[in-house]
């Protein structure tokens, strides 16, 4: 139990669940903390969860003045639970003035993932939850997504080499999480580009708050629905591409016949990676199909398409001058 911030054995014995289907026993544990209610009550179950085996820190993007001050509250936080932390100080060569939140979030990744390393922690937990998982799915689902995009947060997917990221407060809501860090008696951090109504996100999460029929735990249930969908497909993609995919030097060959639109999809990705191209987006791989279906050629990423009873990619001659 967390020293001075006790929680009650209900949420803790929840939380062990949901972390045990994540983390095996005996494997210690990252916690990313912000400062805000979310990751502080993610500090404090994993804690009383795995006591001993958990290790904090906290990215200072240097983006706000007050940042330093809340990455030294964490620190405070867990040296009150006795919880070892670290400040990863993030040096921008010169702060973005464009998409700002996915920039500072690609960064953050960036060093949870070499401090991980440094540490030895084989996993890093962030606090993800149902409110979360809800939002991103509207914002896949506003901009046209297909299967993969409308996973929305994975529950788990590689960090670093050899280590993962893990969200096991999916199926929390935010409020629980506040209720846990008010009954602790802490003051969360407050940030306010949360309420920046610019954010795709804060709108999402401002339309949900008003909302009487989009729940968000029904709705990141769905977003699990579909990561399992999306599993399914690239576990028969497996077995699919050993038959359709023959390699012929340079080139590769697939067999069409007979395949579902989303599997002929991801074999023609599966073969842009084995000829190590870079990946098309959707619309342009969603032209190309449509152009191979009808008998014409078409030259996407570096690779020549050919149609006929076997579609053939290969690399497309250079341009002329």
């Amino acid at each position: 139990m967390a020293q001075g911030h006790p929680l009650d054995s209900t949420s803790t014995a929840r939380f062990v669940a949901d972390l045990a289907a994540l983390a095996g026993p005996g494997q210690r544990i990252g916690v990313a903390v912000s400062g805000g209610p979310d990751s502080l009550a993610l500090l404090l179950l994993a804690h009383a969860a795995r006591p001993g085996e958990i290790e904090a820190a906290t990215v200072d993007h240097r983006l706000r003045d007050d940042s330093a001050a809340e990455a030294a509250m964490v620190a405070k936080v867990c040296a009150s639970i006795g919880v070892p932390h670290s400040i990863l100080d993030l040096h921008w060569p010169k702060p973005p003035t464009a998409n700002l939140q996915a920039r500072a979030r690609e960064q953050r990744y960036i060093l949870l993932g070499r401090w991980a390393a440094t540490k030895r922690l084989p996993l890093v937990a962030t606090a993800h939850h149902a409110d979360d998982q809800a939002e991103t799915l509207l914002m896949r689902l506003a901009r046209g997504a297909g299967l993969s995009g409308l996973v929305a947060t994975r529950v788990r997917r590689e960090l670093f080499e050899g280590i993962d990221l893990i969200r096991p407060l999916l199926g929390w809501r935010k409020e629980e999480l506040a209720g846990i860090v008010g009954k602790a008696g802490l003051t969360p951090v407050d940030d306010p580009a949360n309420r920046d109504p610019r954010h795709d996100r804060t709108r999402m999460r401002a339309m949900l708050r008003e909302s009487e029929w989009a729940d968000p735990v029904r709705l990141a249930a769905t977003a699990n629905w579909l990561a399992e969908a999306d599993a399914a497909l690239d576990w028969a993609l497996d077995r699919l591409r050993v038959d359709r995919i023959e390699r012929d030097g340079a080139a590769l060959s697939i067999d069409p016949d007979g395949v579902p639109p989303e599997l002929l999809r991801r074999l023609l990705l599966a073969a842009f990676a084995e000829l190590k191209v870079q990946a098309p987006r959707g619309p342009e791989l969603a032209r190309a199909t449509a152009a191979l279906a009808g008998g014409k050629v078409a030259t996407l990423s570096g690779l020549k398409l050919e149609p006929g009873a076997r579609w053939r990619l290969s690399p497309a001659p250079p341009r002329r001058g």
